[in-house]
């Protein structure tokens, strides 16, 4: 018997890097909860952005990459979708590396009124 389109396209959209990982211990509404909380992050430091509080903005947004590279190894590839891009290894290094990068420049440059 042939595979049905949908089993066909989950695995055409499986995560090549992630074939042999076992699947998360935690319940799905658990881990999509924890994506939620990443991408409401993300839309804090999008609205201190907008506000023109870039430091405030890029120190949210610094943590939350930080916080995305730990939710990278609770979290399955398919509930991350395009938030997992190679292995889990790769994805969190990186990930941490952007947000120390991103808290550094932050925290590193003087205000404006000093």
């Amino acid at each position: 018997m042939s595979p049905r389109i949908g089993q066909v396209r989950e695995r055409l959209l499986d995560n090549p890097h992630d074939r042999a990982v076992p699947p998360s211990p935690l319940h799905r509404n658990v881990q999509r909860a924890l994506v939620g909380l990443f991408v409401a992050l993300v839309a804090v430091a999008a609205f201190f952005l907008g506000v023109e509080r870039w430091r405030r903005g890029t120190v949210v947004l610094g943590f939350a990459l930080l916080y995305l590279s730990s939710v990278r190894w609770l979290v399955d590839s398919r509930i991350l979708g395009v938030l997992s891009v190679r292995s889990r290894k790769f994805d969190s290094v990186f990930t941490a590396a952007l947000g120390l990068a991103m808290l550094w420049l932050s925290l590193s440059v003087d205000p404006l009124g000093s």
